[in-house]
C-alpha cells in the first residue's frame, strides 16, 4: 500500500496522494508506483526516497515515498507537512531535481552516439541504486547510479572491458560520478537458476579472476576496496566490536582471524577482483545459456575468489553444492598446481557470513535513518550465521583444529568441513 508525498524541483511541497495499492511487495521496484500515480491520480511522478515504512523490514506492507511532480490536478492531495532539511548520506538522485539532472546528463551521452529522443522509465530507486530504462525506438539503454561507495562499479566494468572480458558483463557505454549508461543485455536476471546455470557462471568468474589477479594494482588504482587479509581483519573485528560484542564465539573468531587468513593464504589461492555478491539474480541472459552477464559489480573487492563460490552456492542442496565447489576447486588447480582451494574455501565459510554483516554495517553507516530498514536486520542475521558456522579453533604445525572437523596445510591435504550457509539475497 503507497502513499506519495509529493514536492516540486525545488522541494517545496505539493501535498500527499491517496493511498493506492501496488502488487510488487519490494520497496525499492517502484515502477508499479510510477504507473499508479499517473493512471488513477493523472500525476506523473518521479520517486525519490522512503519516507516511512509500516514494517520494520520489506517487503510488503504500507510504505510512504517522497516523490517530485510537476503539475498536479486540482484536488488530488491533501495538505501535508514535509521536512526538508537535507541528511549528508542523501544520494544525489535522491534529491529533488537529482534524477532530472541525471536523466539529462543519459540524453547528453545518447546524442552524442547519434540516439535520437528517449523515454525514460524509472525502475527502482534505494539508497544502493537508481535505475532507469532509456527507450529509444531500438534495444533500451540502462541508466544506473550507485553511491559513493560503489563508484567503483563503473570502473571495474572498464578494467574488464581493456581485459578482453568485456562480453561476460554488461557494456558499459559512459561514466560520470556515479553515473553509468549501460548496453541493453537481453534475457531475465537468473534468480533461482539451476545448477548447469550456476556451474556455468562459475566458469565465467573463474575467468575474470584468473586474469584479474595479475592485475591488482590497476584495481587499487580504479578505487575498488582492498579486502584481502589485513584490511578484511581490520574491518571484520571493527563490526563484531560494534554489534556482537559479548559473543564468546565470535570473540574466538575475530581473536583467530589473522591465523584463519594466514592458513587461507598458505592453500596458495590468489587474492583477485571477487564480485562480492555472486548469486544468480545478478547474472542477466537466456534460459538457453547463449549469452550471461554478470551484472551488479558495485559490492565487489580485492580479496579471495573462494567468497564469490561460496555465495553462488549458499542456497543449493548440499550435495549439488559440493559439486560446484569441487568444480571450482579444479579449475583453481589447473590454474595454480598444487593450491589447495578447497581447504581455503572451507576455512573461509565462517569469514564469508562475518563479511556478510561487514557489508550491511557500512550499508548502515552510509544511508540515512529512514533507510535503515532495508539492512538493519541483516548485521545481526549474518553475524548469528558466523557464530553458528565458527566451531572453536587452534592453530598447531598440523594446520586448524575444530570440532567440526580438521583444515590441513595445503602439504597434508585438505579435509573440508560441512555444512550450508543463509541465504544472501538483496
Amino acid at each position: 500500500m503507497v502513499s506519495l508525498v509529493l514536492v516540486d524541483s525545488d522541494g517545496a511541497p505539493l501535498g500527499a496522494l491517496p493511498p493506492f495499492a501496488v502488487a510488487v511487495p519490494y520497496w525499492q521496484e517502484v515502477e508499479a508506483v510510477v504507473s499508479a500515480a499517473r493512471d488513477r491520480h493523472g500525476v506523473d511522478a518521479t520517486v525519490l526516497r522512503i519516507l516511512s515504512a509500516e514494517r520494520p523490514v520489506p517487503p510488503g506492507g504500507a510504505v510512504t515515498y517522497l516523490a517530485e511532480a510537476g503539475e498536479v490536478p486540482p484536488g488530488s492531495t491533501r495538505p501535508v507537512e514535509v521536512d526538508r532539511a537535507d541528511h549528508p548520506a542523501r544520494c544525489a538522485y535522491a534529491r529533488p531535481g537529482g534524477p532530472a539532472a541525471s536523466l539529462g546528463w543519459a540524453a547528453a551521452m545518447l546524442a552524442e552516439r547519434g540516439c535520437g529522443a528517449m523515454t525514460p522509465v524509472q525502475q527502482r530507486t534505494w539508497n544502493l541504486s537508481a535505475i532507469w530504462r532509456l527507450d529509444t525506438g531500438r534495444d533500451p539503454v540502462w541508466l544506473k547510479q550507485v553511491p559513493h561507495f560503489f563508484a567503483h562499479e563503473s570502473q571495474v566494468l572498464g578494467c574488464l572491458a581493456a581485459s578482453g572480458l568485456g562480453t561476460l558483463v554488461p557494456p558499459l557505454l559512459a561514466a560520470h560520478d556515479g553515473r553509468m549508461l549501460l548496453g541493453h543485455v537481453a534475457g531475465e536476471d537468473r534468480y533461482g537458476a539451476g545448477i548447469a546455470t550456476r556451474a556455468g557462471i562459475a566458469g565465467d568468474m573463474h575467468r575474470i579472476q584468473v586474469a584479474m589477479a595479475g592485475r591488482l594494482d590497476t584495481l587499487l588504482a580504479a578505487g575498488v576496496p582492498d579486502r584481502r587479509a589485513v584490511p578484511l581483519a581490520a574491518a571484520l573485528a571493527a563490526v563484531v566490536a560494534r554489534y556482537g560484542a559479548g559473543d564468546p564465539r565470535l570473540d574466538a573468531l575475530t581473536s583467530g582471524l589473522d591465523e584463519r587468513l594466514a592458513a587461507v593464504a598458505r592453500c596458495g589461492v590468489p587474492d583477485t577482483l571477487v564480485h562480492g555478491d555472486l548469486h544468480p539474480g545478478n547474472v542477466r541472459g537466456t534460459r538457453d545459456g547463449a549469452d550471461h552477464r554478470i551484472i551488479d559489480w558495485g559490492d565487489s573487492f580485492i580479496g579471495h575468489p573462494g567468497f564469490d563460490i561460496l555465495r553462488l552456492t549458499d542456497d543449493l542442496d548440499p550435495a549439488e553444492a559440493d559439486d560446484l565447489l569441487d568444480d571450482w576447486a579444479a579449475r583453481w588447480s589447473v590454474a595454480v598446481p598444487g593450491c589447495a582451494a578447497r581447504a581455503a574455501v572451507d576455512l573461509l565459510r565462517p569469514v564469508a557470513a562475518l563479511r556478510n554483516a561487514a557489508v550491511y554495517a557500512n550499508f548502515l553507516a552510509n544511508i540515512e535513518p529512514t533507510e535503515y530498514p532495508y539492512h538493519a536486520a541483516d548485521v545481526g542475521i549474518w553475524l548469528a550465521t558466523a557464530a553458528e558456522s565458527a566451531a572453536p579453533v587452534g592453530m598447531g604445525p598440523e594446520g586448524i583444529a575444530g570440532t567440526r572437523g580438521v583444515i590441513r596445510s595445503p602439504e597434508l591435504g585438505p579435509n573440508p568441513l560441512a555444512g550450508p550457509t543463509r541465504r544472501f539475497h538483496r
